[in-house]
Parts: structure tokens; C-alpha cells; sequence
């Protein structure tokens, strides 16, 4: 498979650049993957398509503020610090700009003084470590500091950083957040618990692979990054009640698919466990768990378009996209959703 063929025509204008003010007045496409035939829908109307018995798994990472900017010590050069991963108490995995300004033994200050970063090492692929030194608490340095790290094709700034939250962010750690979850708010997430849908939450932090295209032309050669996951005891022996008595495993958001997709055994079953995943499930892909998907329209030629080809499969998604554009969707993070099922 070529990267190519995961390509579509998507006009600027339809990127979205701001939320709208009632996260459920967005649009829905619902894509039925056997016949292919797509409804167009808004999101507050997901609850004709979820039954009770059915499994909705939600990821409630907590986006941080984790884009920095600081000046190079000695020189007072911008530069710009994305955290991606906690490795130890006081060391992140980043992302620096411009890197090559920044060999090992560099230091940053941010905030006057108040955090200073001192580059300790790099992976292969160029990322730095940053050791950083403050006295207080990081979080709450990293609040008053720190700006909600959006996509590079948002140019709009965000009024309300809530807004690049969940209404269900619980677990802070990601880079980005987890976007098809934005549609739901807590009354509707409340009035499916009352229809009988079984609500179930798992973690996975969202870093790098968010933010770094394909570039490798056969796709097979991709490079996924780890991001890290939890599925609790609780988690894995609800979503196994219910597969066994017969309801949908319903995954909210790509995250959420890679997460249960991850910790899956062979017989279609979940196991509660945390770690580093690296999947990158694209057409072929045999998926264990998860029955149905809800998600946002992704950018062209990205791991994200592939996944959603596995599931549906690479003409129907294109052929949906193609529709969505023509009916003047909105797209990306901020933008509207689309059912699998």
C-alpha cells in the first residue's frame, strides 16, 4: 500500500479553526460499512444508534499545557518546547524548535527563571530530553506557563482552553487531545447511561504520532511513537461482560480503538494492563474488539485515514470523505464526526 492511495482533495476552507459553542450541535455522517450507504445526522441524534447493552469507551486522558516558549540561555534565542512524554520525575521526551540550536548541555528559561530546561539527551529520530529544574509544583508552573499545544493548522487562538478538553478529562498527560470525544456533553453522556449504553473509561496519552505526518511513500515502513495506555481491572471485565452478552463495543475516538486494540488477546477478550503501544492499524488489519467507531474526519494521508480504512474499508472512506467535503463537512480536531458502524 502506497501513501498515495490514502490521499483526498479536502478545500482549506473546511478545516474547522474554532469549536462550536454547543460541543453536540455538530454533524454526524453515519457510515454503515456493509452496504456503504451514509445518513447525514447531528451529533446529538448518536443516541438512535446506540443500544442498550452497548459498550461506549471513552479515553479521559487530560490534554496539559504543553507548549512552552522560552529563551536560550546566553543567547536569549526563542525557542519552543512541546512536551510529549513524562520519562522520570523532572525528564520529558520533547519536541524543541529550532532543534538544531539546541545540542545536549543547552539550557532554557522559561517564565524568567522560573523553570529552566537543561537538554540531556536525544532519540534517534531527533527528539530531546529536557531535565527541568523549578522549585514548587511542575503542574501548576506548567498552568501558569504552559499554552494548549493545537494542531499546526489551527491558526485561530483558543478562547477557552476547556474547549480542547473532554467534558470526561480526568488523567493528565496528553500532548493533544482525544478530538471525537469533544462532541459529548455531560447530559448527553447522561442520557445514554439511561438508555442502558455501559459507559467505560481507559487512558491513553496522546503524543508525537499526532503531529507527524507520513512521510515514507510504502507505508508499511512507517514509524509509529509510543504513547502510553492504562486499561484498569474495571475497564477490561466490563467490556467483556458486555461483548459476551452480545452488545457493541462502541470506541470513542482512534485513541480509544488503539488502546483496546493494543491490550487485546487473540480470542477477542481484554486484558487490564499499562505500557507503551506503537499500533498502527491500517487495511488488513483483523480488528479483536472493537465493533463500531466514532471519530472525526482526518487529515489526508495520515495514520488516522488508514485506520479508519481498515475498518470500513479504503473505498468507502474515501468515497464518504469525498460526500462529507461535498456537503460542506467540517474538518479536523474542531470539526464534525463521523459513526462507523
Amino acid at each position: 500500500m502506497e501513501l498515495k492511495d490514502f490521499y483526498y482533495e479536502l478545500p482549506e476552507e473546511l478545516i474547522a479553526q474554532d469549536p462550536l459553542e454547543d460541543r453536540a450541535s455538530s454533524r454526524l455522517m453515519v457510515l454503515h460499512r456493509e452496504s456503504g450507504e451514509i445518513e447525514h445526522r447531528h451529533f446529538r441524534d448518536i443516541a438512535e444508534y446506540l443500544k442498550s447493552g452497548d459498550c461506549l469507551v471513552l479515553n479521559d486522558t487530560k490534554v496539559i499545557p504543553a507548549r512552552l516558549i522560552g529563551e536560550k540561555v546566553g543567547t536569549g534565542a526563542k525557542i519552543e518546547v512541546l512536551l510529549l512524554t513524562r520519562k522520570e520525575d523532572r525528564t520529558w521526551e520533547t519536541l524543541v524548535k529550532p532543534g538544531r540550536k539546541c545540542p545536549i548541555g543547552t539550557k532554557i528559561s522559561f517564565g524568567e527563571g522560573k523553570l529552566i530546561g537543561e537538554i540531556v539527551g536525544q532519540t534517534e529520530d531527533g527528539n530531546r530530553f529536557v531535565r527541568f529544574s523549578y522549585e514548587g509544583v511542575f503542574e501548576e508552573i506548567l498552568d501558569e506557563l504552559g499554552q494548549m499545544p493545537l494542531p499546526p493548522y489551527i491558526h485561530h487562538q483558543l478562547k477557552d482552553k476547556n474547549r480542547y478538553q473532554t467534558v470526561y478529562a480526568a488523567h493528565e498527560g496528553s500532548a493533544a487531545a482525544p478530538t471525537a470525544g469533544l462532541h459529548f456533553t455531560e447530559a448527553l453522556l447522561k442520557s445514554l447511561e439511561e438508555k442502558g449504553v455501559i459507559i467505560v473509561r481507559i487512558t491513553l496519552h496522546v503524543g508525537l504520532g499526532t503531529f507527524r505526518p507520513v512521510k515514507e511513500q510504502d507505508i508499511l515502513k512507517h514509524h509509529m511513537h509510543e504513547e502510553f495506555y492504562v486499561v484498569s481491572e474495571e475497564a477490561a471485565e466490563t467490556v467483556n461482560r458486555a461483548k459476551a452478552a452480545g452488545g457493541r463495543i462502541v470506541c470513542v475516538g482512534t485513541t480509544s480503538c488503539r488502546t483496546l486494540e493494543s491490550a487485546a488477546n487473540e480470542d477477542g477478550t481484554l486484558r487490564a494492563e499499562s505500557g507503551y503501544t506503537k499500533i498502527f492499524i491500517y487495511p488488513g488489519y483483523r480488528f479483536r474488539i472493537l465493533d463500531c467507531l466514532i471519530t472525526n474526519f482526518h487529515l489526508p494521508e495520515s495514520t488516522l485515514v488508514m485506520l479508519v480504512s481498515a475498518l470500513a474499508g479504503r473505498e468507502k472512506i474515501l468515497n464518504a470523505y469525498r460526500e462529507a467535503v461535498q456537503e460542506r463537512y467540517r474538518f479536523f480536531s474542531f470539526g464534525d464526526a463521523m459513526l462507523i458502524e
